[in-house]
């Protein structure tokens, strides 16, 4: 190794060090702001009491999460930086630098999002034999007490069989302890990176670009990671199942590739969407119409043959259908759709007229749209790029796996930028797509890092659990003005990584796409 070499190692692993400083100002910081369920046998202990009941050490953890987050969106673009090259030698030490950033956030509260305690409600309901496609967490007596978003309390539950069986098993493991049931739920998450992981880098290989690169991009996301397995989503597994599935699909396997996409399907549904990418996978680049609606339809008919056995096992049937619509109850001002509609509903309504009807239509008509555009890039012939787009030699089938993968990020990103409600990890979804299909150095990878920059404040700016005897607004301000000064700081004054997102003379770039 020269001389540069070992330089260059060292001070990556200064970087994989920072992060990990980072994640544990997570961890500290989600003791006075984490979400802690009222029935909580913690919250009196002296420990969190002192954390979450002054206001001094409030706005102390408060702190902590910004500057451990920034730490952390430093360190990943430190990262790439260190590994122009993306060699061999790169692996081990993103793979240590996943280990150490993922640690302490597996131990800490669940930060961000209450969404871990409506999952224990939902599992509580399956316990009591009650039908959580029909009934919301307010059926469960005193269910105030597990604190969860008040968006779960009426509402039926979005989830498929697979994830209803977690829950309840969770519930059941617990046996009435919040933090205890917690641990299944963070054991999903972790689970769902661990197959992200494994598979991100090998549809990446497969298709001619570096799996060190896609694995930085993607899993080591800071993204990622706060959103996965700090906030316990389900989405990560939901994730981790479909790449998985896409990947065995791509090479050839059909049937484990339909299996496991079912299989995050009845996570969370909004997978359906790959399916018929499945198909066209499965039918190969040389089938013509007949033999695709063929495997189309055995495609759908095994993942709807085994969904149906789900729901004849746990009694409920294909009711996740009818629940398909609870997310979309809600909008946030960073969705196009769910701004404009407002906005033109607003109008309406300050001239007297029907608003809020306004609205619904202008948001059903999105909906519309991202769904023709789903099937315009599932049924209209695929046609393949003349190489893997990095000028190296692929097969047919690879080159047509590329082509038809990118069409399926698009159609995600179709559902994702049409809806009203954009979550902060929605961008995962695209990003896992895209990232194994190309993403190239320039425009393309700082909009990716602008993204990864503005879903962290997004998440750092969200839900934090406070006190009633704190003051919400300080709380907020201290939050939003530590991130935005974060951001700032890496943007403009951080003379080490400033030139990503501010170009001076040359081009951005993290490294080759190619090893």
């Amino acid at each position: 190794m020269s001389a540069q070499d070992s330089a260059r190692t060292g001070t990556a692993t200064s970087a994989v060090w920072q992060g990990f400083a980072g994640s544990m100002m997570l961890l500290l910081g989600s003791l006075g702001v984490g979400w802690l369920a009222s029935s909580s046998s913690l919250i009196r202990a002296q420990l969190f009491i002192v954390a979450r009941t002054t206001p001094v050490a409030v706005v102390t953890c408060t702190v902590l999460l910004c500057v451990g987050a920034i730490l952390m969106l430093r360190a990943w673009l430190r990262l790439s930086q260190h590994f122009r090259g993306w060699d061999n030698d790169s692996k081990s030490l993103l793979i240590k630098a996943l280990a150490l950033w993922v640690a302490p956030m597996m131990v800490a509260l669940p930060l961000f999002s209450r969404d871990s305690y409506a999952y224990i409600g939902q599992g509580r309901l399956m316990e009591q034999g009650l039908n959580p496609y029909t009934n919301g967490i307010s059926a469960l007596s005193n269910y105030f007490m597990l604190g969860p978003d008040t968006l779960w309390t009426e509402a039926p539950t979005p989830y498929g069989p697979v994830w209803l069986w977690i829950e309840q098993a969770a519930v059941w493991v617990a046996n009435g302890s919040p933090e205890v049931a917690l641990i299944p739920f963070r054991l999903a998450s972790l689970a769902g990176v661990i197959l992200l992981a494994i598979y991100v880098p090998r549809l990446a290989e497969l298709h001619g670009f570096n799996p060190n690169r896609a694995l930085w991009m993607v899993v080591l996301n800071p993204v990622l990671l706060i959103n996965f397995v700090a906030s316990v989503h389900n989405d990560s597994l939901m994730l981790g199942l479909v790449v998985a599935g896409i990947y065995y699909a791509s090479v050839k396997h059909p049937i484990a590739g339909i299996l496991l996409v079912t299989a995050s399907i009845a996570i969370k549904p909004i997978t359906l969407i790959a399916l018929p990418f499945v198909g066209l996978l499965w039918a190969g680049s040389q089938a013509g119409w007949v033999r695709k609606f063929a495997v189309w339809a055995a495609t759908l008919g095994i993942s709807a043959g085994v969904m149906a056995a789900m729901g004849f096992v746990n009694g409920l049937g294909f009711g996740w259908l009818a629940a398909l619509q609870t997310p979309g109850t809600v909008w946030i001002w960073y969705a196009p759709v769910g701004l404009f509609s407002h906005l033109v509903g607003f109008i309406v309504s300050f001239f007297g007229g029907a608003g809020a009807s306004v609205t619904d239509v202008i948001q059903a008509v999105g909906q519309v749209i991202s769904i023709l555009l789903v099937m315009a890039l599932a049924f209209v012939n695929v046609r393949m790029p003349a190489s893997g787009g990095l000028g190296q030699d692929l097969t047919g089938e690879a080159r047509y796996s590329q082509a038809v993968l990118r069409r399926m990020a698009w159609a995600f990103a179709a559902v994702v930028l049409l809806a009203p409600m954009i979550q902060p990890w929605y961008m995962l979804w695209l990003l896992a797509f895209f990232a194994v299909t190309g993403v190239k150095d320039g425009w393309q990878l700082r909009t990716l890092c602008y993204l990864t920059l503005f879903f962290t404040l997004i998440a750092l700016t969200d839900q934090l659990s406070i006190f009633p005897g704190i003051s919400v607004a300080l709380v907020r301000t201290v939050a939003i003005s530590s991130a935005v000064l974060g951001a700032l700081y890496l943007m403009f004054w951080d003379k080490k990584v400033r030139e990503i997102f501010v170009p001076r003379r040359m081009p951005v770039t993290v490294g080759p796409q190619a090893s």
